[in-house]
């Protein structure tokens, strides 16, 4: 049976239950999700998964099968879950995508098949909820591209004026900045002039109110641009009067001035006083107490350089001696690593040593193989619950090194006998000796619930379809079952009935060795 890549498959967990238009069989229900199965993959015990949710659990290496450990029919190496030992279900796969459909958003009112749902309507559905990348406020799908366009408070837009990239929500505070932003002069009324322009346009408004040239000698005049030259004919006699006290103050200044020492021009740039030695000798003292606190603190600027260099010198030591202790600290981790590996191999073929004692303890080398089942009230309402719907025998050979064989029970039925019926199926399993043998497999099976009188054994049999996969050589663990889904009428066990004492029944199976 060919193996699958569980990595190419598509990703996807399993199909909500309520998805279903009918109540959902468990057989189509993933054991790990819970959902309805998706990609359905079959683990060599039998349990059916998503291909992703098996990725997931096999993802860090085999893992044991937990549905085996809640149906109490956990046996190594069968019931451990590994990803080279799975194989698709399509049987289970064509029946899934068969089942009837339903859109669970509301408002949609499709109906289809299962197959139809994931190809056609699923992520695709015009009143899903999605949740906006931007913002993240949840809408539906057909209202995806009005929200991005003109209601999402987080969407981008480029200004028409600047180009620039910006969220609409900063649309106010990008038009207070943008240099291209149109802006309207009040004073002329012209409008459109990019705000990196306007304070030109201001200057050269004629309309616009500016302070006369002469405000800073006291005229309080605001003329428009237009009419400065006006006003400045028209307020002659008023700025000159406003000059006057300024210029005679300048005056007497200049005369005090010349009276208490001795004044020179500077080229027509003002005046200034020649300097003597009175002022020479003056001003040496201050010239000394600078330098004594500028050498104090060329002192100090030593004292801290050297104290910077001491802490650079401390620092590089400890980051060398911190590179060290990582450096340590990693090669302890990786040895720690690798002895977690050791120990998990050694987990394994401790398992694996522990099942072959098991399957030594109760094995058959002669094709007959009685099977003693007990607890059988407490088992069959596991499998009426759907917590342990099957169980599996140990292991039984048609001799040393031939045929490797196992038997299956359903205590509630399976497939057309389901809760009416006891199910039994025979199991053909992998073993070492399998290229000695002949393939396909082709021997009569016996199988028979046994009467605890030894009067009325249940017996059914039946040759294998040599054509059918479960006759085959085993690829994987065990090929699929095969055998006899009507096998005994669950009433046969109600009462006092012969098959059923002590809460123990017993199977019993023989494989006709003629030919071997």
């Amino acid at each position: 049976m060919a193996r699958i890549s569980l990595d190419s498959l598509t990703s996807l967990p399993g199909i909500p239950l309520s998805v279903l238009s009918v109540p959902m069989e468990d057989k189509y229900k993933c054991q790990q999700c819970l959902q309805v199965l998706r990609k359905p993959v079959q683990a060599q015990c039998g349990h059916r998964f998503c291909v992703h949710c098996f990725r997931l659990l096999t993802s860090s290496g085999p893992k044991p099968c937990q549905a085996c450990q809640k149906e109490e029919i956990y046996e190594e190496p069968m019931s451990i879950l590994n990803s080279s030992e799975a194989f698709p279900d399509n049987a289970a796969g064509r029946e899934i995508a068969s089942l009837p459909a339903r859109c669970l958003n509301q408002g949609c009112d499709w109906t289809g098949s299962i197959k139809e749902y994931e190809a056609k309507h699923e992520g695709r559905c015009e009143f899903e909820q999605i949740q906006c990348e931007a913002c993240q406020v949840f809408i539906l799908r057909k209202d995806k591209d009005r929200h991005n366009e003109r209601e999402c408070e987080e969407r981008t837009l480029n200004c028409k004026y600047c180009k620039v990239t910006f969220n609409f929500k900063d649309i106010k505070a990008h038009d207070e900045i943008c240099q291209k932003f149109p802006l309207q002069c009040k004073d002329c009324g012209k409008k459109k002039i990019p705000r990196e322009k306007f304070n030109d346009h201001a200057k050269s408004c004629a309309k616009s109110k500016s302070a006369c040239p002469f405000s800073e000698v006291g005229c309080k005049s605001v003329v428009e641009n237009g009419k400065i030259s006006e006003h400045e004919h028209s307020s002659t006699m008023e700025h000159l009067r406003l000059l006057l006290p300024m210029v005679l103050s300048m005056t007497r200044t200049r005369s005090d001035a010349s009276a208490s020492g001795e004044w020179q021009e500077d080229s027509g740039l003002g005046l200034y006083r020649a300097p003597d030695d009175g002022c020479g000798a003056a001003a040496s003292v201050p010239s000394v107490d600078l330098d004594k606190k500028v050498s104090a603190l060329e002192n100090i600027v030593c004292v801290l350089n050297r104290e910077v260099e001491r802490s650079s010198l401390t620092l590089e030591a400890f980051s060398h001696q911190h590179r060290l202790d990582q450096e340590k600290i990693e090669n302890l981790s990786n040895k720690i690593r690798q002895l977690e590996r050791s120990l998990t191999v050694k987990d394994l073929q401790l398992s694996e040593a522990e099942q072959m004692v098991r399957e030594l303890q109760y094995c058959t080398y002669d094709g007959i193989f009685v099977w003693k089942i007990t607890d059988f009230s407490h088992r069959r309402q596991e499998a009426v619950s759907g917590r342990a719907p099957a169980m599996f025998s140990p292991a039984f050979y048609s001799s040393k090194y031939g045929y490797k064989m196992c038997l299956r029970l359903y205590l509630n039925g399976d497939g057309t006998g389901r809760g009416t019926h006891l199910s039994l199926f025979f199991v053909v399993m992998r073993s070492k000796y399998d290229a000695l043998l002949k393939w396909p497999f082709s021997q009569k099976v016996t199988l028979m619930l046994l009467d605890q009188n030894n009067r009325e054994h249940i017996i059914d049999a039946f040759r294998p379809d040599i054509t059918s996969t479960s006759f085959q050589r085993p690829v994987s663990e065990m090929n699929i079952a095969s055998g006899c889904p009507l096998f005994c009428p669950l009433a046969k066990l109600a009462g006092k009935s012969p098959y059923l004492r002590d809460d123990t029944i017993f199977i019993k199976a023989i494989v006709d060795l003629s030919g071997l």
